[in-house]
């Protein structure tokens, strides 16, 4: 039963690393697929969606067999963590279909010829996804915690990028639409911000048995 009990712990572990870098992919993708106006690589992101959407499944099954056999603390920590990661990718694989849908919208019209702060965005979304996954991967809580202090950051900047929309439709009537499309996918990607950030609490609850999600309920800090 120990012998069984691990290898399934070893098989949780190896189906949410392997979702992990379906989600950053699919983000990824949908990124290229923005700046390279490639619609095969929006259609490519909406089937990692389907692909994630079973890995949850797959994980959360796996994960309440696990609950069932009443695990050490230190077990059920890494279970339920895996089972709340999992729903944050699953989210992110959302917001990156979402992402792909409005690209492809734009696809059929023309580019603005304005400059609007989405590449940095994008950017910044990237890289706090990708460093969450590794905190999680190496169970590094420093660089998790670390993490957690950029969210503010990205959230500022989508509000520019708002600002900055919003005085474009104002100025001219004709890029409403598109406008609009790069509104969704400025907050979808600010949206995968914060589901890094998610991951990376969770990353500090596995390695400090800390729940940092509300600290002002707790009055910890989250930093």
């Amino acid at each position: 039963m120990e012998r069984n009990f691990e290898s399934d712990m070893a098989r949780l572990q190896e189906k949410l690393l392997f979702m992990a870098s379906h989600a950053e992919r699919a983000v990824r993708q949908a990124v290229e697929a923005l700046s390279s106006r490639n619609d095969a690589l929006c259609e490519a992101v909406k089937e990692s969606d389907d692909i994630l959407d079973r890995l949850e499944v797959e994980i959360d099954d796996l994960a309440v067999s696990l609950l069932a056999r009443a695990p050490l603390a230190s077990d059920l920590r890494l279970v339920t963590v895996a089972m709340r990661i999992s729903q944050n990718l699953e989210r992110v694989g959302d917001e990156a279909t979402k992402i792909a849908k409005r690209v492809l919208q734009l696809n059929s019209d023309l580019p603005l010829k304005t400059a609007v702060e989405i590449p940095p965005l994008a950017e910044m979304a990237l890289d706090l996804l990708k460093e969450s996954l590794d905190s999680f991967s190496k169970r590094d809580s420093l660089r998790a915690r670390a993490i957690i202090k950029k969210d503010k950051a990205i959230d500022e900047l989508n509000r520019r990028i708002h600002q900055q929309l919003v005085d474009l439709m104002t100025s001219d009537a004709s890029t409403i639409v598109r406008c609009l499309h790069l509104m969704v996918i400025a907050k979808s990607l600010e949206r995968i911000g914060d589901h890094a950030k998610n991951i990376a609490e969770e990353v500090v609850y596995l390695c400090e048995a800390l729940d940092i999600r509300h600290p002002a309920s707790t009055g910890q800090s989250a930093v």
